[in-house]
Parts: C-alpha cells; structure tokens; sequence
C-alpha cells in the first residue's frame, strides 16, 4: 500500500467548527419557510466553503475544514444519516453551565448499519474537490461512542451493549472504507463520551456497568473500528467536555481515562482540551507512548476571542514536555468554535486572529 506523505496532526491545527456566516443563517431560514430550494441553500454553503477554505490557509493552517458548515450539529447530522437510526426532538436539551441546549438528539429504530449513500461523503468529495492540492482536507465525524449515551440504544432491537457496540463498530469500519475511498486521509473522531467518562458525575449516561468496564467498552469500541483500517488514514481523537454558545457541560482531569485511551487506544493522536483547569494538568500525558500518537494540546480556547498570552502559551508547551516529547506535541483551541449553528460568542474576525496565532506560536516553538 502506497503511504501518503501527510503526517498530521500537524504543529498547529484545529478542531474542525467554525463559525457559521450570516448568508448561511439567512439561507437555512429561508429554505426552512419554503423561499428557496435546498439547491439554493447548497449553493450558499458552497459558496462559503469556498471563501473560508482560502482563509484556513491564508492564517497558516497546512489541514483545513468544510467547517462543518453543511451541519447543524457536530454530531447528530452523521448519526441519524446511518440506518436504523433517526433524529427527534426531545423534550429538553442538554444541561450546560448556565444554559440548555437546543433540544435535539438521535435513537435507533432498527438494526444500525452504515449508509452507501450517506450525504458526508458526498460533501466530502466536493469539499475536497475546493481544497485540491493547497492543504489537507480534514475530515470530523462523531465518535462511535456518541451512541451510548443514555436513550438512544433500542434495549427492544439490542438487548445488550455487546450485540450494539458490535454493529456500531461495523457501521464505522464501513465509514472509514467509504471515506478512504472518497480521498479522504485524515480524519477525526469528535468524543464527548469519553471525556464524559473523566466526570465525577457521568454526564448525558446512565449505565449498569462500573466506570471502568465503560471505560473498557469505550476503548474496545474505537479499537475495534481502527482494526484493519488503511495504513495511511490519519484517524485522530478529540476529547471535549461541552462546547455549545461558549458554555461547557462538564468537568474533570484525565486521570481516570489516560491508563487506557492514553495507552492503548489506536489512533495517530489526540486533540485534548487544556484551555482552563476544568482539565486538570499535564500529568496523565505520562501515559501516552513515547513516539507513538500526537498529542494536540488545546491550551487556546475557542470560547471567547481574548488571544492568550504567547510566553504563557510556550510555559504550558515546555510543562507538557515534561510528560511527553516536545516534538510529539502540537497546539490547537480545546474545540471548534461552533460545535453546533449557534457558534460561539466571539466574531469571525477573532476567530481568524486566533487562528492565525496558534500558527504563528508554533512556527515560533518548532521553526
């Protein structure tokens, strides 16, 4: 098999979400009444596409994004698009500090099987159709473990976890194979699941099972996915504890997950929230193999456009080297900066600022 030269995460990289423009608000508003066709409001998206993708590069980013703006929702628009599963509207959203979200959400209505004709690859063809060959088109899908979060299994289709976790898994392989086929070569998996599993209190989850057995289906899940996969499809992890409107959702260190994922989960890197203490500290990074996966550190935050403070940003890249190799590091925000339509509140011009900082602080840490 012939090895791509990408060789990412790279030294300064993103999540994925940015923030939606007017022209896409407006547009999906106007299809929702009626007013234009779903054409059209393609188009808008395209358009804009187009536009933030000469950006992504103009700021120095070397892996860029669609933006996820064809989604409403980071993860729910890929879910309820595999057989078997569809979208609702719960009675409530979920709970972040200060705010509930939107109330949306996926269940299983029949046996779960990827889609042939799953629209993200589709978009992803076009998406990188608009890249060519300036930079990497990044791929974000939701974790496998978005689907065991409490309500979405059908107990009645499924009766255990075992017999689900074994056609999600398949799902997903068949996922990575069409994405692969599609050109794509770097792809991250978006998991709050599993940084949910960091919380004192589960959140979003209710389970029979102990801590460590969820945190052992976690793993076996993502593993099981990866087996066999391309040997040059980059595949990376995101860890986020909430991001909706600037909130968060929930708190807690990596303590209780890094003698696992850090350890032995399967992929070329990690994408890990350090943007404030909700965190922890750099310390369960020990866990992550010398020369083995990247480890992105998001000590910017995409939560608000302040820019952080440079040297303050180096100190924290030097601690995180006491755990790890400096050059298995990179830097990046904790997450994107609109997991979901709404965006964060910070404008399209701090965000730019922000990421045209990030690449510049790298170049300045690793020339």
């Amino acid at each position: 098999m012939t090895k791509t030269l990408v060789k990412a995460p790279f030294k300064a990289d993103h999540v994925g979400s940015l923030l939606r423009p007017q022209s896409i608000h407006d547009a999906r508003k106007k299809f929702a009444e009626g007013i234009i066709s779903a054409e059209e409001l393609r188009a808008v998206e395209t358009k804009e596409i187009k536009r933030i993708v000469d950006k992504q590069i103009e700021v120095g980013l070397e892996a860029v994004t669609d933006g996820e703006f064809r989604r409403r929702f980071w993860h729910t628009d890929f879910m309820e698009h595999l057989n078997g599963v569809e979208g609702y509207v719960p009675e409530h959203g979920y709970k972040f500090k200060g705010i509930e979200t939107e109330a949306y959400n996926v269940r299983v209505t029949g046996k779960v099987s990827f889609n042939p004709d799953h629209p993200h690859v589709k978009d992803f063809i076009e998406f990188k159709e608009i890249v060519g060959d300036r930079a990497v088109a990044k791929m974000t899908i939701p974790s496998p473990n978005q689907f065991f979060n409490a309500g979405i299994r059908n107990e009645e289709i499924y009766p255990t976890v075992e017999e689900f976790a074994k056609d999600v898994i398949q799902a997903y392989r068949d996922a990575l194979h069409a994405f692969y086929e599609a050109g794509c070569r770097y792809l991250q998996l978006d998991d709050v699941y599993i940084a949910g599993l960091c919380a004192t209190d589960l959140p979003f989850a209710t389970s029979d099972l102990d801590r460590q057995k969820l945190i052992d289906l976690a793993l076996d899940v993502v593993n099981g996915v990866l087996e066999g996969k391309p040997e040059d499809l980059i595949v990376t992890t995101h860890l986020c504890r909430g991001n909706y409107q600037s909130a968060w959702a929930f708190e807690g260190p990596y303590d209780r997950i890094a003698p696992s994922f850090f350890a032995k989960e399967k992929v070329d890197g990690f994408f890990l929230e350090y943007d404030d203490e909700r965190s922890g500290d750099f310390k369960p990074l020990e866990h992550v193999p010398a020369g083995g996966p990247q480890v992105v550190v998001g000590v910017f935050t995409s939560k608000t456009g302040e820019l952080e403070d440079k040297e303050a940003i180096k100190a924290r890249v030097q601690e995180a080297s006491n755990y790890v190799p400096l050059e298995q590091i990179c830097i990046s925000p904790q997450c994107g900066f609109a997991s979901t339509h709404h965006g964060n509140i910070l404008t399209e011009e701090e965000q730019w600022e922000k990421l045209k900082y990030i690449a510049d602080v790298a170049k300045e840490i690793w020339g």
